[in-house]
Protein backbone atom coordinates (compact mmCIF):
# COMPACT_ATOMS: atom_id res chain seq x y z
CA UNK A 1 0.00 0.00 0.00
CA UNK A 2 0.76 3.49 -0.76
CA UNK A 3 0.90 6.32 2.00
CA UNK A 4 1.32 9.39 0.85
CA UNK A 5 3.10 12.55 2.54
CA UNK A 6 3.35 15.15 0.23
CA UNK A 7 5.58 14.52 -2.51
CA UNK A 8 7.00 11.26 -0.68
CA UNK A 9 5.34 8.06 -1.67
CA UNK A 10 6.09 5.23 0.21
CA UNK A 11 5.74 1.23 -0.03
CA UNK A 12 7.34 -2.10 1.44
CA UNK A 13 8.78 -5.19 -0.31
CA UNK A 14 9.28 -8.73 1.62
CA UNK A 15 11.25 -11.40 0.02
CA UNK A 16 12.55 -14.35 1.72
CA UNK A 17 15.18 -16.86 0.31
CA UNK A 18 16.06 -20.37 1.86
CA UNK A 19 19.46 -20.14 4.95
CA UNK A 20 22.32 -21.15 2.44
CA UNK A 21 24.40 -24.32 3.68
CA UNK A 22 27.78 -24.68 4.73
CA UNK A 23 28.55 -25.72 1.30
CA UNK A 24 27.21 -22.59 -0.62
CA UNK A 25 28.66 -20.25 2.67
CA UNK A 26 31.96 -22.20 1.98
CA UNK A 27 31.44 -21.29 -1.90
CA UNK A 28 30.80 -17.85 -1.62
CA UNK A 29 33.97 -17.52 0.82
CA UNK A 30 36.65 -19.10 -1.54
CA UNK A 31 35.42 -16.24 -3.98
CA UNK A 32 35.99 -13.64 -1.69
CA UNK A 33 39.46 -15.38 -0.60
CA UNK A 34 40.14 -14.92 -4.87
CA UNK A 35 39.17 -11.22 -4.30
CA UNK A 36 41.04 -10.63 -1.58
CA UNK A 37 44.10 -12.02 -2.92
CA UNK A 38 43.71 -9.55 -5.91
CA UNK A 39 43.13 -6.63 -3.37
CA UNK A 40 46.26 -7.57 -1.30
CA UNK A 41 48.44 -7.75 -4.23
CA UNK A 42 47.30 -4.27 -5.61
CA UNK A 43 47.72 -3.10 -1.87
CA UNK A 44 51.49 -3.62 -2.24
CA UNK A 45 51.37 -1.92 -5.47
CA UNK A 46 49.68 1.40 -4.70
CA UNK A 47 51.90 1.46 -1.48
CA UNK A 48 55.25 1.07 -3.00
CA UNK A 49 54.48 3.63 -6.03
CA UNK A 50 52.97 6.13 -3.99
CA UNK A 51 56.34 6.49 -1.84
CA UNK A 52 58.69 6.88 -5.28
CA UNK A 53 56.09 9.50 -6.75
CA UNK A 54 55.92 11.58 -3.05
CA UNK A 55 59.91 11.63 -3.40
CA UNK A 56 59.92 12.34 -6.95
CA UNK A 57 57.80 15.65 -6.34
CA UNK A 58 59.38 16.36 -3.37
CA UNK A 59 62.89 16.53 -5.13
CA UNK A 60 61.24 18.20 -8.22
CA UNK A 61 59.99 20.88 -6.08
CA UNK A 62 63.15 21.49 -4.27
CA UNK A 63 64.44 21.43 -7.89
CA UNK A 64 62.31 23.99 -9.65
CA UNK A 65 62.90 26.13 -6.00
CA UNK A 66 66.10 26.52 -6.52
CA UNK A 67 65.85 27.40 -10.27
CA UNK A 68 62.75 29.94 -10.48
CA UNK A 69 63.20 33.05 -11.84
CA UNK A 70 60.58 35.79 -10.32
CA UNK A 71 59.91 38.21 -13.18
CA UNK A 72 60.40 41.45 -13.00
CA UNK A 73 57.30 42.51 -15.44
CA UNK A 74 54.99 40.35 -16.73
CA UNK A 75 53.74 43.27 -19.68
CA UNK A 76 57.03 42.15 -21.67
CA UNK A 77 58.41 39.16 -22.99
CA UNK A 78 62.36 38.78 -22.26
CA UNK A 79 64.12 36.61 -24.24
CA UNK A 80 67.14 36.02 -21.35
CA UNK A 81 64.32 33.97 -19.76
CA UNK A 82 63.37 31.86 -22.85
CA UNK A 83 63.07 27.89 -22.00
CA UNK A 84 63.62 28.80 -18.08
CA UNK A 85 61.13 27.92 -14.91
CA UNK A 86 59.54 31.60 -14.23
CA UNK A 87 57.00 32.90 -11.53
CA UNK A 88 54.96 35.28 -11.99
CA UNK A 89 51.59 37.38 -10.58
CA UNK A 90 48.83 39.37 -12.58
CA UNK A 91 45.48 39.50 -13.50
CA UNK A 92 43.60 37.35 -15.78
CA UNK A 93 42.76 38.58 -19.05
CA UNK A 94 40.83 37.01 -21.98
CA UNK A 95 39.93 38.15 -25.54
CA UNK A 96 36.50 38.08 -25.80
CA UNK A 97 33.17 37.39 -23.29
CA UNK A 98 32.16 34.09 -23.02
CA UNK A 99 28.26 33.87 -24.16
CA UNK A 100 25.32 32.17 -23.74
CA UNK A 101 22.77 33.14 -26.38
CA UNK A 102 19.86 31.09 -25.32
CA UNK A 103 19.23 32.72 -22.38
CA UNK A 104 21.04 36.38 -23.46
CA UNK A 105 24.04 36.09 -20.85
CA UNK A 106 27.77 36.94 -21.42
CA UNK A 107 30.87 37.45 -18.91
CA UNK A 108 34.56 38.31 -19.39
CA UNK A 109 35.49 35.06 -17.67
CA UNK A 110 38.05 32.09 -18.26
CA UNK A 111 35.15 29.55 -17.71
CA UNK A 112 31.28 29.79 -18.13
CA UNK A 113 29.35 26.68 -16.85
CA UNK A 114 25.48 26.39 -17.72
CA UNK A 115 24.39 23.93 -15.01
CA UNK A 116 20.97 22.23 -15.52
CA UNK A 117 18.60 20.40 -13.78
CA UNK A 118 15.36 18.57 -14.11
CA UNK A 119 12.98 18.18 -11.99
CA UNK A 120 12.45 14.09 -10.99
CA UNK A 121 11.20 11.14 -9.00
CA UNK A 122 14.41 9.87 -7.14
CA UNK A 123 14.04 6.33 -5.53
CA UNK A 124 15.34 5.61 -2.20
CA UNK A 125 15.42 2.34 -0.36
CA UNK A 126 16.19 1.08 3.23
CA UNK A 127 16.48 -2.88 3.41
CA UNK A 128 17.14 -4.99 7.03
CA UNK A 129 17.47 -8.22 7.08
CA UNK A 130 16.29 -10.63 9.60
CA UNK A 131 16.02 -14.90 10.03
CA UNK A 132 12.72 -16.26 10.34
CA UNK A 133 11.85 -20.02 10.48
CA UNK A 134 14.66 -20.90 9.21
CA UNK A 135 14.87 -18.29 6.07
CA UNK A 136 16.57 -15.55 5.35
CA UNK A 137 13.76 -12.14 5.18
CA UNK A 138 14.84 -8.91 3.54
CA UNK A 139 12.46 -6.39 4.46
CA UNK A 140 13.28 -2.97 1.73
CA UNK A 141 10.83 0.21 2.39
CA UNK A 142 11.30 2.18 -1.03
CA UNK A 143 9.94 5.48 -0.36
CA UNK A 144 9.38 8.14 -3.68
CA UNK A 145 10.74 11.86 -3.34
CA UNK A 146 11.01 14.70 -6.19
CA UNK A 147 13.66 16.43 -6.32
CA UNK A 148 15.88 18.73 -8.46
CA UNK A 149 18.89 16.94 -10.01
CA UNK A 150 21.39 17.52 -12.82
CA UNK A 151 21.59 13.59 -14.41
CA UNK A 152 18.64 11.81 -15.59
CA UNK A 153 17.59 9.32 -13.14
CA UNK A 154 15.81 6.05 -15.89
CA UNK A 155 12.84 5.22 -14.20
CA UNK A 156 12.23 1.86 -15.32
CA UNK A 157 14.85 0.94 -12.90
CA UNK A 158 12.39 1.98 -10.08
CA UNK A 159 10.85 -1.03 -8.03
CA UNK A 160 7.72 0.36 -8.82
CA UNK A 161 7.58 2.80 -11.65
CA UNK A 162 3.93 3.18 -12.38
CA UNK A 163 3.30 6.53 -10.83
CA UNK A 164 7.24 8.03 -10.37
CA UNK A 165 7.64 7.83 -14.00
CA UNK A 166 10.55 10.43 -15.64
CA UNK A 167 11.13 11.49 -18.56
CA UNK A 168 14.54 9.93 -20.74
CA UNK A 169 16.31 13.00 -21.51
CA UNK A 170 16.51 16.98 -20.59
CA UNK A 171 15.44 19.46 -23.14
CA UNK A 172 18.38 21.71 -22.23
CA UNK A 173 21.86 20.32 -21.77
CA UNK A 174 25.13 21.24 -19.48
CA UNK A 175 27.83 23.11 -20.55
CA UNK A 176 31.13 24.30 -19.87
CA UNK A 177 32.68 27.12 -22.53
CA UNK A 178 36.36 28.10 -21.98
CA UNK A 179 37.70 30.97 -23.37
CA UNK A 180 40.46 30.04 -26.26
CA UNK A 181 42.82 32.55 -25.29
CA UNK A 182 43.77 33.30 -21.27
CA UNK A 183 46.60 35.40 -20.68
CA UNK A 184 48.44 37.16 -17.64
CA UNK A 185 49.89 40.08 -18.57
CA UNK A 186 51.89 39.18 -22.33
CA UNK A 187 51.99 36.25 -21.49
CA UNK A 188 49.38 33.40 -22.79
CA UNK A 189 48.79 30.69 -20.30
CA UNK A 190 48.80 26.68 -21.57
CA UNK A 191 45.72 24.78 -21.43
CA UNK A 192 47.16 22.66 -18.17
CA UNK A 193 47.33 26.16 -16.12
CA UNK A 194 43.95 26.47 -17.74
CA UNK A 195 42.54 23.83 -16.30
CA UNK A 196 43.66 24.51 -12.62
CA UNK A 197 41.37 27.54 -13.12
CA UNK A 198 38.51 25.79 -10.98
CA UNK A 199 37.29 28.79 -8.61
CA UNK A 200 33.41 28.40 -9.90
CA UNK A 201 30.98 30.72 -8.70
CA UNK A 202 27.07 31.48 -8.97
CA UNK A 203 26.08 34.53 -11.20
CA UNK A 204 23.75 36.17 -9.89
CA UNK A 205 21.00 36.47 -12.84
CA UNK A 206 19.16 39.35 -10.97
CA UNK A 207 20.33 42.16 -13.65
CA UNK A 208 18.88 39.85 -16.74
CA UNK A 209 15.71 39.93 -18.01
CA UNK A 210 13.37 36.38 -18.74
CA UNK A 211 15.08 35.79 -22.43
CA UNK A 212 12.22 33.73 -23.41
CA UNK A 213 8.08 33.84 -22.72
CA UNK A 214 8.34 30.11 -21.32
CA UNK A 215 11.24 30.50 -19.48
CA UNK A 216 10.51 32.75 -15.81
CA UNK A 217 13.48 33.79 -13.51
CA UNK A 218 13.48 33.65 -10.11
CA UNK A 219 16.37 34.11 -7.38
CA UNK A 220 19.51 33.19 -9.60
CA UNK A 221 17.51 30.35 -11.61
CA UNK A 222 15.87 30.46 -14.87
CA UNK A 223 12.98 28.26 -14.92
CA UNK A 224 11.12 26.14 -17.21
CA UNK A 225 8.37 25.79 -16.51
CA UNK A 226 4.38 27.12 -15.63
CA UNK A 227 4.91 27.32 -12.27
CA UNK A 228 8.13 27.60 -10.53
CA UNK A 229 6.81 27.44 -6.82
CA UNK A 230 5.29 24.18 -7.74
CA UNK A 231 7.50 22.56 -10.18
CA UNK A 232 6.20 19.25 -12.22
CA UNK A 233 8.46 16.28 -13.21
CA UNK A 234 9.75 17.24 -16.01
CA UNK A 235 10.70 20.66 -15.67
CA UNK A 236 13.78 22.30 -15.81
CA UNK A 237 15.95 25.13 -13.85
CA UNK A 238 18.85 26.30 -15.06
CA UNK A 239 22.08 28.22 -13.06
CA UNK A 240 25.47 29.49 -14.28
CA UNK A 241 28.64 29.39 -12.65
CA UNK A 242 31.61 31.14 -13.46
CA UNK A 243 35.76 31.00 -12.64
CA UNK A 244 38.16 33.27 -13.63
CA UNK A 245 36.87 36.78 -13.35
CA UNK A 246 39.14 38.69 -16.47
CA UNK A 247 37.81 41.72 -16.66
CA UNK A 248 36.68 44.68 -14.57
CA UNK A 249 32.59 44.10 -13.99
CA UNK A 250 30.07 46.85 -12.35
CA UNK A 251 28.24 43.93 -10.16
CA UNK A 252 31.03 41.52 -9.63
CA UNK A 253 34.27 43.55 -8.91
CA UNK A 254 38.05 43.67 -10.44
CA UNK A 255 39.74 40.64 -12.80
CA UNK A 256 40.87 37.35 -10.57
CA UNK A 257 44.45 37.52 -9.81
CA UNK A 258 46.29 34.25 -9.74
CA UNK A 259 50.46 33.34 -9.57
CA UNK A 260 51.89 31.18 -11.78
CA UNK A 261 54.74 28.98 -11.95
CA UNK A 262 55.70 27.25 -15.27
CA UNK A 263 58.66 27.39 -18.26
CA UNK A 264 58.79 30.33 -20.59
CA UNK A 265 58.71 29.29 -24.43
CA UNK A 266 58.23 32.74 -26.16
CA UNK A 267 55.24 34.60 -24.69
CA UNK A 268 53.41 31.05 -23.49
CA UNK A 269 53.62 29.78 -19.68
CA UNK A 270 53.72 25.88 -20.70
CA UNK A 271 54.90 22.92 -18.77
CA UNK A 272 58.72 22.45 -17.40
CA UNK A 273 60.26 18.92 -17.01
CA UNK A 274 62.63 18.06 -14.01
CA UNK A 275 65.50 16.57 -13.78
CA UNK A 276 63.86 13.84 -11.33
CA UNK A 277 61.13 13.09 -14.06
CA UNK A 278 58.23 15.48 -12.79
CA UNK A 279 56.17 18.32 -14.47
CA UNK A 280 55.93 21.53 -12.79
CA UNK A 281 53.02 23.95 -14.26
CA UNK A 282 51.27 25.79 -10.79
CA UNK A 283 49.05 28.20 -10.94
CA UNK A 284 47.01 29.83 -7.52
CA UNK A 285 44.58 32.51 -7.05
CA UNK A 286 45.85 35.24 -5.19
CA UNK A 287 49.30 37.25 -5.33
CA UNK A 288 52.12 34.79 -3.82
CA UNK A 289 55.91 34.83 -3.16
CA UNK A 290 57.85 31.98 -4.73
CA UNK A 291 58.60 30.58 -1.29
CA UNK A 292 54.51 30.41 -0.23
CA UNK A 293 53.81 28.48 -3.64
CA UNK A 294 56.31 25.72 -3.23
CA UNK A 295 55.39 25.54 0.87
CA UNK A 296 51.96 25.27 -0.65
CA UNK A 297 52.87 22.16 -3.33
CA UNK A 298 54.61 20.40 -0.55
CA UNK A 299 51.42 20.46 1.44
CA UNK A 300 49.67 19.31 -1.56
CA UNK A 301 52.30 16.79 -1.85
CA UNK A 302 52.60 15.54 1.88
CA UNK A 303 48.21 15.18 2.13
CA UNK A 304 48.27 13.06 -1.07
CA UNK A 305 51.33 10.51 0.34
CA UNK A 306 49.22 9.94 3.59
CA UNK A 307 45.60 9.57 1.71
CA UNK A 308 47.18 6.80 -0.45
CA UNK A 309 49.11 5.43 2.30
CA UNK A 310 46.12 4.95 4.13
CA UNK A 311 43.89 3.67 1.33
CA UNK A 312 46.86 1.23 0.61
CA UNK A 313 47.17 0.14 4.29
CA UNK A 314 43.28 0.16 3.90
CA UNK A 315 43.46 -2.52 0.56
CA UNK A 316 45.84 -4.73 2.63
CA UNK A 317 43.36 -5.05 5.83
CA UNK A 318 40.12 -5.82 3.32
CA UNK A 319 42.66 -7.91 1.64
CA UNK A 320 43.39 -10.00 4.46
CA UNK A 321 40.46 -9.82 6.39
CA UNK A 322 38.82 -11.65 2.83
CA UNK A 323 41.68 -14.05 2.43
CA UNK A 324 41.04 -15.04 6.00
CA UNK A 325 37.49 -15.10 6.31
CA UNK A 326 37.15 -19.03 5.80
CA UNK A 327 38.07 -19.84 9.38
CA UNK A 328 35.12 -17.97 10.50
CA UNK A 329 33.10 -19.70 7.96
CA UNK A 330 33.96 -22.78 9.04
CA UNK A 331 32.74 -21.97 12.57
CA UNK A 332 29.85 -19.43 12.27
CA UNK A 333 27.57 -22.36 13.09
CA UNK A 334 29.08 -21.94 16.93
CA UNK A 335 27.70 -18.64 18.07
CA UNK A 336 30.48 -18.12 20.95
CA UNK A 337 33.19 -19.58 19.11
CA UNK A 338 32.22 -17.83 16.18
CA UNK A 339 32.69 -14.66 17.99
CA UNK A 340 35.54 -15.10 19.44
CA UNK A 341 37.50 -16.16 16.18
CA UNK A 342 35.85 -12.62 14.52
CA UNK A 343 37.87 -10.52 16.54
CA UNK A 344 41.01 -12.40 16.50
CA UNK A 345 40.65 -12.46 12.61
CA UNK A 346 40.48 -8.81 12.50
CA UNK A 347 43.46 -8.25 15.17
CA UNK A 348 45.82 -10.80 12.96
CA UNK A 349 44.50 -8.37 9.59
CA UNK A 350 44.97 -5.30 11.57
CA UNK A 351 48.50 -6.27 12.38
CA UNK A 352 49.75 -8.16 9.13
CA UNK A 353 48.22 -5.42 7.03
CA UNK A 354 50.01 -2.31 9.29
CA UNK A 355 53.57 -4.26 9.25
CA UNK A 356 53.48 -5.37 5.87
CA UNK A 357 52.34 -1.78 5.11
CA UNK A 358 55.30 -0.18 6.75
CA UNK A 359 57.64 -2.42 4.98
CA UNK A 360 56.75 -1.84 1.66
CA UNK A 361 57.22 1.64 2.10
CA UNK A 362 60.50 1.27 3.61
CA UNK A 363 61.50 -0.22 0.14
CA UNK A 364 60.08 2.73 -1.30
CA UNK A 365 62.68 4.99 0.50
CA UNK A 366 65.46 2.71 0.16
CA UNK A 367 66.60 3.89 -3.16
CA UNK A 368 66.47 6.78 -2.29
CA UNK A 369 66.76 7.60 1.66
CA UNK A 370 68.58 4.40 2.77
CA UNK A 371 68.58 5.30 6.42
CA UNK A 372 64.87 6.25 6.64
CA UNK A 373 64.32 2.77 5.05
CA UNK A 374 66.03 0.66 7.97
CA UNK A 375 63.88 3.11 10.60
CA UNK A 376 60.84 2.23 9.11
CA UNK A 377 61.55 -1.42 8.28
CA UNK A 378 62.16 -1.61 11.84
CA UNK A 379 58.88 -0.11 13.04
CA UNK A 380 57.08 -2.92 11.21
CA UNK A 381 58.12 -5.22 13.18
CA UNK A 382 56.26 -2.60 16.51
CA UNK A 383 52.49 -4.69 15.59
CA UNK A 384 53.47 -7.95 16.28
CA UNK A 385 56.30 -7.81 19.02
CA UNK A 386 52.54 -5.70 20.82
CA UNK A 387 50.36 -8.54 19.49
CA UNK A 388 52.84 -11.61 20.75
CA UNK A 389 53.19 -9.53 24.10
CA UNK A 390 49.64 -9.60 24.67
CA UNK A 391 49.50 -13.52 24.31
CA UNK A 392 49.50 -15.71 27.41
CA UNK A 393 52.88 -17.44 28.27
CA UNK A 394 51.67 -20.98 28.35
CA UNK A 395 50.15 -20.11 24.86
CA UNK A 396 53.27 -18.72 23.80
CA UNK A 397 54.86 -21.99 24.82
Amino acid sequence: QFSDTSSRKEHVKITSESKPGFLERLSETSGGMLMGLVTFLLSFYLLFTNEGRALRTAKSLDEGLSLVIPLDSIHSVSQQNEGRLVHLAGALSTSKPLFDPSYGLSIQAVKLKRHVEMYQWVEHEDSTEYEENGKIKKETKYSYNTEWKSEVINSKNFDREIGHKNPSAMAVESFTAVSPNVQVGSFVLSKGLVDKIDNFKQLSLSNLEDPHADVTRGGDYFYHSENPRRPEVGDLRVSFFYAGLSGEDPYLGSADVVTVIARQRGDQLVPYHTKAGDVLQILYLGDLSVEEVFQKEHESNTMKTWALRAAGWLAMFVGVSLMTRIFYTLVDWIPVVRDLVNVGLKAFAFCVASSLSLLTISLGWLFYRPLWAVLIAGLSVVPIVIAKSRVPPKKQQ
